[in-house]
């Protein structure tokens, strides 16, 4: 005979267990054999049949199932299986008897001690009880001897004298023993808690009612509740405080709160009114002690902290208003007075490690970047005016605009992220100051590209020069009047382009390339012209020389002519000088030359910006002296005279008096002083004479001569401004006639607004009624005789 036995996993330990009938009281039979019959019985080389599933009695009324065997018998034995007539009967102790072995263990295992009866004999005897409509009693005898343990246990924590960290640690202590206890009384229970309690719903499973009556008698106590919670946060707030306390006992009552479902209700939210005035009271204290860098790596260290806390020992549910409580009383409350305490200083140091602490924590804070945002705008806005209303930072501007932009795109890129509303606010703020100084910003930009480009300018390498155009070109954008910025970069430029002092025509033309892109064709058509002249200019010479070649008795003269059209250039002030006659002759041919080739046009002399090539005979040899026409004129007079008065000189040249003076304290009064001056000194007066140097000595072959530059009065200034203006006057006039014509009746506001739109330049209201009333005068545009407020176009 076989025995079917069914492996049982379930349980804290593993065990053979038979498995129980499911029809008990109608399928059991019972299973009988000759009292003769022996083991030798069955023949051994036979495979035994199994057919039918019989039932016999075993020990106190408990059935197992056993698969009957069909054997072939000898002929003097035969197996007879008969019907059993009642049930077995539980003698009349047995629910008596087994729960005394039941409560026995469950007393041992919560007053740790050792068992008398095996854990599969325990567990037998409860799956006896259940099979046998004994669990109710069972779950309700269970019930009660658990809720008298635990009662027993709430003395020991009613005592007042008891040591806080003594209180918690043996509230630990009875925490762990319990769920212990209830693990091992699990075990034995385990089939009372997967039949009766899984077909009772309303009844709690062996682990929930340990928990239950846990949190009803010691937990749910008050004079027990309180004090674990004080003793819980004493600990947290002398941990915050830097002493080391035990992470594991606050991390196993924490885990008891949480269990017993009363972390929320009776510790959380102490918990986190406590963190509030402990980092209430914080923050106000160190924003005034600390300065702004101290207190940000302070706000950031308690905030990793409390992210420790969480990970170590908290509850995660607690990590969000926990985290947001005390950013609110670090930040959120003191965004003001850190951002009006600090924020400059840093900005103004470049603190970049600071301020990309401060981004970081603002972006935590609810607006904390738009605070953040604003005030950066106001310091650029402030810092940048101090740059261009100052007059004596005029020399220094550009560059100082040029390092400030650098900064400020570095800490956008670098501190903030890249944050594209941080880097439109530094753009609006740039655009809002640079413009508070009216045409002077776009001036001082065309001189520092005229600087840049000019020859001599070793600075940089060509790539580095391109880079700072950029740079250039940025600040550009920003202006508002940008026709002011095209006035001066087209009269330097022709300085450059006429005097030959242009650095490189690749960097000219990339300069002209990046305007024409920022601005269109239009605003740097003038300045292509220039280019073209020029370019047709060497084509003329290079013909006018080949026509030279053919003519006779002419001192040989290397004489170049550039052909400017009057159009593109600036207006040069035209000055009658005294030329020698070999310049005049060379004059005329080029004149005769030119106008046979160009019919009907006009040429006049402009000798403000020529410059010649002289050889000079000096006592240490010949040198050749690269000298303005100014220069030139000067010098050649002392081929006849050795010594000369000023107003000899200003009478024989016929230059203006002041380019004079210039010019004389340039070859008298320089580094080459081809000249002498009687008496010495740096200005040059009425009555003094000059004399040829003879004893000049220099160790270079070829000497340039620096013409002295008359430093732009204010009066040429408001002369290129004024040229300006007007400019803008005629650009005013045809943008009102182009909307009339398009329009034919508009009205004034209506005029104004598209004005705006189209005009690039700022203008006020006032001048454009100016200019309103101008073309209405001359006949351009009317008032509507029924509404004065309206326009019509005259056609």
């Amino acid at each position: 005979m076989s025995r079917q036995r069914k492996q049982e996993d379930n349980g804290p330990f593993k065990r053979s267990v038979d498995t129980p009938s499911s029809q008990h009281s109608k399928r059991r039979r019972l299973f009988e054999t000759d009292e003769n019959m022996s083991d030798n019985s069955v023949d051994p080389n036979r495979r035994p049949n199994f057919s039918n599933v019989g039932y016999v009695q075993v020990g106190n009324g408990f059935s197992r199932n056993l698969n009957t065997v069909q054997l072939k018998p000898t002929a003097a034995k035969k197996i007879v299986i008969k019907n059993l007539k009642s049930e077995p009967k539980l003698p009349e102790d047995y629910r008596y008897q087994t729960w005394e072995k039941l409560s026995s263990a469950v007393l041992a295992i919560q007053q740790s001690k050792s068992n008398q009866y095996s854990l599969e004999e325990l567990y037998q005897a409860v799956e006896n009880m259940c099979n046998h409509k004994m669990a109710h009693t069972l779950y309700t005898e269970l019930y009660s001897l658990t809720e008298t343990h635990i009662c027993l246990n709430i003395e020991q924590f009613l005592a007042e004298s008891m040591d806080r960290f003594l209180f918690l640690k043996k509230m630990n202590e009875t925490w762990q023993n319990h769920c212990d206890q209830m693990i091992m009384i699990r075990s034995i229970f385990l089939y009372l808690d997967r039949t009766y309690v899984l077909q009772n719903p309303n009844i709690s499973s062996i682990w929930d009612m340990g928990l239950e009556l846990f949190r009803k008698y010691i937990v749910l106590n008050t004079l027990v509740q309180t004090r674990v919670v004080e003793g819980l946060l004493m600990l947290i707030e002398k941990e915050r405080h830097g002493d080391k306390v035990d992470r594991t006992l606050l991390k196993s009552l924490l885990r008891m709160l949480t269990d017993l479902q009363i972390y929320d209700s009776a510790f959380e939210q102490k918990f986190l009114q406590s963190t509030e005035r402990l980092y209430a009271s914080e923050g106000q204290r160190l924003m005034q002690e600390f300065e702004v860098p101290a207190y940000l790596t302070h706000v950031y260290k308690r905030i990793q902290e409390e992210n420790e806390r969480v990970i170590h020992y908290l509850d995660t549910s607690t990590k969000y208003q926990l985290i947001h409580t005390v950013e609110k009383q670090l930040l959120s409350e003191h965004v003001t007075n850190i951002l009006q305490k600090g924020l400059d200083s840093l900005l103004e140091e470049n603190r970049i490690d600071d301020l990309t602490l401060l981004y970081q924590l603002f972006s935590r804070v609810k607006n904390g970047l738009v605070e953040l945002c604003s005030a950066f705008n106001a310091f650029i806005k402030k810092r940048g005016r101090t740059i261009v209303i100052d007059p004596e930072k005029d020399k220094t501007m550009v560059q100082e605009l040029l390092d400030f932009k650098d900064t400020m795109d570095n800490i956008v890129q670098t501190c903030f992220n890249r944050n594209e509303k941080f880097g439109n606010s530094l753009k609006e703020a740039f655009e809002h100051f640079i413009n508070q100084r009216t045409n002077k910003p776009a001036e001082l930009i065309a001189k520092f590209v005229d600087s840049k480009l000019r020859a001599g300018n070793k600075e940089a390498t060509e790539e580095e020069l391109e880079r700072l155009l950029d740079k250039i070109m940025v600040l550009f954008r920003f202006i508002h009047g940008k026709d002011v910025f095209e006035a001066f970069y087209k009269k330097d430029l022709a300085k450059r382009l006429l005097v030959g002092k242009s650095a490189s025509v690749d960097s000219e033309k990339s300069m002209l390339s990046k305007l024409k892109q920022e601005c269109g064709g239009g605003f740097t058509s003038k300045l292509e012209g220039m280019f073209k002249d020029m370019e047709l200019s060497k084509d003329i010479n290079v013909a006018f020389k080949q026509h030279l070649n053919n003519a006779q008795d002419l001192i040989p003269l290397d004489m170049t002519v550039n052909i400017l059209t009057m159009g593109y250039w600036p207006t040069y002030m035209a000055m009658d000088v005294n030329l020698p006659e070999e310049m005049v002759k060379f004059q005329d041919i080029f004149k005769e030359f030119y106008l046979s080739k160009h019919s009907g046009r006009k040429l006049q002399w402009q000798p403000t910006l020529g410059h010649c090539v002289l050889r000079a005979q000096f006592k240490a040899g010949l040198k050749e002296l690269v000298v303005s026409l100014f220069q030139t004129l000067v010098i050649l007079l002392f081929n006849k005279y050795d010594e000369l008065s000023f107003d000899y000189i200003k009478a024989a040249t016929n230059i203006e008096d002041g380019e004079l003076r210039r010019t004389l304290q340039s070859l008298a009064c320089g580094k080459a002083r081809v000249l002498l001056k009687i008496p010495k000194g740096r200005e040059v007066e009425d009555n003094d004479k000059f004399r040829f140097n003879n004893e000049f000595i220099n160790k270079l072959y070829r000497i340039k001569i620096n013409q002295i530059q008359m430093k732009e009065t204010s009066e040429e200034q408001k002369a290129t401004e004024e040229r300006v203006f007007q400019d803008r006057q005629y650009q005013i006039d045809a943008a009102i006639v182009r909307i009339m014509k398009m329009r034919k009746t508009l009205s004034h506001n209506l005029l104004i607004s598209e004005l705006y739109n189209q005009l690039k330049f700022p203008v006020k209201p006032a001048d454009l009624k100016k200019r309103i009333e101008s073309l209405i005068d001359r006949d351009y545009m009317e008032r509507d005789k029924d509404n004065p407020n309206q326009y019509n176009y005259v056609a």
